[in-house]
């Protein structure tokens, strides 16, 4: 067991980084203002955007952390958060190199690329990306059913999820807000969550952006910010995005609410950021994502996402968008394992705050050494145990089958 002195030292610590990170915003710092798009469109659509990034003081955060580390010792805690200050070191250097080629170097190691190697050390994103779209052109009629539903005005879209979001958080909910200046269809803290004014929803659209951002952004920042103890667990930076984001998109998946529509976007951003890493500029990954969806400020918002912080001639992208496969990979696979080794108990630590899936270790001893508090906000499906158990039960057996020859035999009665 920890002293007090200890326990006292931790918790300090913890929050000097937590504060640390509430410096270190990259989406916020990275975003472009909404005239960009404007212009690029009054333009033909033929000149690359201009693009300016604030001065980002990265000596002084540098400092902040040095003088951190000093303070650390040589518990497994200490470790924990000795690799939390270089974590956010990496995010200090990412937005200190904007609109540079070093810009990409730290993107790349704090993201992955389209050509990185996923956990089982054969697989890439790009791979995965490709063998998703072979399976889906074999649901062309599908796909066009679903491409076809009817659009809903952003306004019902807010009021649909306002009353969903307030039902579940109370009088913790966040704030739902039509906004003009953000390049994803919807974003989430703890305080608000941001639908673009200009993008195209369906009635699927709500229980995706329920489950993704509120059950899942929303939720972990909330109960992160209840970690009085350790209240690094309600910072948010680079590194944890991976977990973040394929927990939300698994939670897409488990609750019903994925799509074709959906998966496309994802594989064709994974597509597009290869394109630029190639060496294709903002505009030619425009007009890809323009063929794509046949949308102008869809296609213009898909294209900035990967170049916003990078260099827009080419060569150099932001590679965030890779983290939505290789996440969501990294989140089945360690339900999987829990389910499997019958330790269902840790995965609702998954909800503790933002966490990145191999701090669950010291999670787990953080939460025997009661210095951090259970979370208060949980999806239904992380809750039903049973439910939980029997899905990957069966993927688990499933996954033992071999698929060639199954595959062989029903193709034949088709």
């Amino acid at each position: 067991m920890l002293s007090q002195k200890e326990r006292l030292r931790l918790s300090q610590i913890s929050e000097l980084l937590y504060k640390i990170s509430k410096k270190v915003r990259i989406l916020r710092h990275l975003a472009w203002p909404s005239s960009v798009r404007y212009k690029f469109f009054r333009l033909g659509s033929e000149k690359l955007p201009e693009i300016s990034y604030p001065l980002f003081n990265s000596e002084e955060l540098k400092f902040e952390l040095k003088n951190v580390r000093k303070q650390l010792g040589d518990l497994s805690i200490d470790k924990w958060l000795l690799k939390k200050t270089i974590d956010l070191e990496d995010s200090v250097n990412l937005l200190s190199n904007c609109g540079s080629p070093d810009f990409y170097k730290y993107s790349a190691n704090i993201y992955g690329t389209p050509k990185s190697k996923l956990r089982d050390g054969r697989t890439t994103p790009m791979q995965l990306s490709k063998r998703f779209e072979s399976i889906m052109l074999n649901q062309k009629k599908v796909g066009a059913e679903q491409l076809d539903k009817k659009p809903i005005d952003v306004l019902e879209i807010k009021n649909k999820i306002e009353e969903k979001v307030h039902k579940f958080f109370g009088s913790a909910s966040p704030e739902v807000l039509i906004v003009d200046s953000i390049s994803a269809k919807a974003t989430a803290s703890s305080r608000k969550i941001r639908l673009r004014k200009n993008a195209i929803f369906t009635e699927r659209d709500v229980a995706q952006l329920f489950n993704h951002e509120a059950m899942v952004h929303v939720a972990t920042t909330l109960n992160g910010r209840n970690q009085h103890k350790m209240k690094i667990l309600g910072g948010n930076y680079g590194s944890i995005t991976k977990t973040q984001e394929g927990l939300a998109v698994f939670s897409e998946f488990i609750t019903g609410s994925i799509d074709i529509k959906r998966m496309y976007r994802i594989m064709d951003r994974v597509k597009a950021i290869q394109m630029a890493i190639d060496g294709a500029d903002f505009i030619e990954v425009y007009r890809y994502f323009l063929d794509r969806n046949k949308l102008k400020t869809e296609a213009f918002e898909n294209a900035r996402r990967i170049f916003r912080g990078g260099v827009l001639s080419g060569g150099y992208p932001f590679t965030k968008d890779m983290v939505y496969f290789d996440g969501l990979l990294r989140v089945y696979n360690f339900i999987r394992a829990a389910i499997s080794n019958g330790r269902p108990d840790v995965l609702k630590l998954l909800f503790s705050g933002k966490i990145d899936l191999d701090d669950i270790p010291i999670i787990l001893e953080m939460d025997k050494e009661g210095l951090i508090n259970k979370p208060k906000f949980l999806p239904s499906w992380i809750i039903d145990k049973e439910y939980l158990t029997s899905f990957f039960s069966f993927s688990i057996f499933v996954g033992e089958i071999d698929h060639q020859k199954t595959d062989d035999y029903y193709k034949k009665l088709f």
